[in-house]
């Protein structure tokens, strides 16, 4: 019978990794899955090894756990028989997360922030004008400039006048306070798909990418569901999905009252989501309706967003969820507050956040 047939795929070992080394790759995605809990990605770890022979005669899971203790990635509390992990491990979450996601973004088009404007600043681009008052002269392309006056006067008459002046265009980095709001809602692992994982990733992507590289920049992490507060970098890797409604009103209200405090001129909210605003707090009592777009939370968001729109803070709103009448309420929302927003998919998500930093923090005069 002709045809092909499909035997199960068992991706090799990755060359130059020791054991210890091929293990904690899964290990550290384990531990994002399960919220930071060691003895429930340990136990998942094992049953890998049992199902795909992850390790041999030589090293196993009880040689692996005792080599995380002694690296500094896990501690056992003796009293209680506990295990966790540590400051290192978070810190290698953060790393790994910026790797993954952030690594190879070279070549990547997406995102629409953009300018017309330029001048002053710390970036030399490709785009060139002609010679205005006021131009510093380090601005001067001299090898065009020289190759004008040879094109406009010619070598036996050759004279450089202000009209043969070329000037390179500066790109200006500016000082960039960002909060990014996670949507903890229930939601948020429904269907069967783990939308929260991948959120994490990338708070933890974007958290280190600031923080080792534009240090003057500030980020804050909030997360939203009933209500709305703010967490430590460090707690993003036990982050998780609670029995919650979706309060995207609290969420912004907070945002707002952190980039009130901040000195930093360019202010921005990302909101990582996948549903609608279903809940809002009236008084001491929540009001909430999860069957549709309700008038009164609708209006009390809208209301939101264009305020933030008076205060000049775009919010950037990353949709994970694609049905037609949430689309219609996120591009009313983005309207209304004259932000962006982005329709992606778990795989785009990292993608489109570092695109819309990274173009945000660039401003042109």
């Amino acid at each position: 019978m002709s045809g092909f047939r499909f035997s199960k795929y068992i991706p090799p070992k990755k060359a130059n990794k020791s054991g210890f080394d091929h293990l904690h790759d899964i290990f550290k995605q384990l531990i994002l899955m399960t919220s930071g809990n060691v003895s429930e990605a340990l136990s998942w770890l094992t049953n890998l090894d049992r199902q795909y022979g992850l390790t041999d005669d030589k090293y196993g899971i009880g040689d692996f756990i005792e080599d995380l203790k002694e690296k500094g990635y896990i501690t056992e509390d003796s009293q209680k028989g506990t295990l966790k992990i540590t400051a290192k491990s978070e810190q290698e979450l953060r790393k790994g997360a910026l790797e993954e996601i952030f690594g190879k973004l070279k070549k990547s088009k997406k995102g629409n922030h953009t300018s017309n404007h330029r001048g002053l600043g710390d970036e030399k681009t490709v785009d060139k004008r002609a010679f205005r008052f006021g131009d510093n002269l380090d601005q001067i392309s001299m090898t065009d400039s020289i190759k004008n006056a040879q094109v406009n006067h010619g070598l036996s008459d050759f004279h450089l006048t202000e009209d043969d002046l070329e000037i390179v265009e500066n790109e200006h980095k500016a000082q960039t306070s960002t909060v990014l709001m996670i949507d903890i809602s229930h939601s948020m692992i429904l269907y069967g798909e783990d939308r929260i994982t991948p959120a994490k990733k990338v708070a933890m992507a974007l958290a280190e990418l600031i923080t080792k590289n534009y240090r003057k920049d500030t980020l804050d992490v909030i997360v939203f569901g009933n209500d709305a507060w703010q967490i430590e970098i460090k707690d993003l890797p036990y982050l998780e999905v609670g029995p919650y409604h979706t309060n995207t009103i609290a969420g912004l209200e907070l945002a707002m009252d952190l980039l009130r405090k901040r000195k930093n001129p360019n202010k921005q909210i990302f909101m990582i989501t996948d549903g609608k605003p279903t809940c809002m707090k009236q008084g001491i009592k929540y009001y909430k309706n999860s069957f549709g777009l309700d008038p009164r939370i609708i209006k009390k968001t809208m209301t939101l967003a264009a305020q933030c729109r008076k205060i000049k803070i775009p919010v950037t709103t990353f949709m994970i969820a694609s049905d037609p009448y949430l689309r219609e309420f996120v591009k009313d929302f983005t309207k209304v507050n004259n932000g962006n927003a982005y329709y992606s998919g778990l795989q785009g998500l990292g993608n489109l956040v570092f695109e819309d930093y990274r173009r945000n923090r660039k401003k042109h005069f």
